[in-house]
């Protein structure tokens, strides 16, 4: 069998293509895998926040950069979003169930990482940690 044949055989078989640029899974995956997509994932993993605590778990994000990234993960179906009629109005969120599912393995990788760093780790060039293997 030909490789475009065999290829085609899977295609038809998986309802979506993550590798071709108009599958919507693509897009999804592109939040999920953003600079922040995936620490907002990490962050709402055990608890539910308001916007300014997830902000301050998060070291580094700006207000902006955070909106958006809720805004793309709550439109994917990935975080929930609960707005209480206070003044100021109070914002909550918290994981779906397809975001606790996807959050999982994310959060498993996390871990990993965070494991096998040593406790003083050396710095590489980039300010990243050496990871011995």
């Amino acid at each position: 069998m030909s490789e475009g044949a065999q290829r085609t055989q899977v295609e038809s078989d998986r309802p979506y293509d993550v590798f071709h640029t108009d599958c919507p899974a693509r897009g999804v995956v592109d939040h999920v895998t953003s600079r922040w997509g995936i620490w907002v994932l990490i962050s709402l993993r055990s608890n539910d926040l308001r916007f300014y605590e997830l902000r301050d778990s998060i070291q580094g994000i700006s207000e902006k950069m955070l909106a958006q990234t809720l805004r793309a993960l709550v439109q994917d179906g990935l975080v929930w979003r609960e707005v209480e009629p206070t003044t100021p109005p109070q914002v909550t969120y918290g994981l779906t169930e397809f975001g606790q599912d996807i959050g999982e393995p994310l959060t498993d990788l996390f871990d990993r990482i965070t494991e096998r760093l040593p406790q003083q780790a050396p710095q590489r060039g980039d300010g990243a940690p050496k990871i011995e293997p």
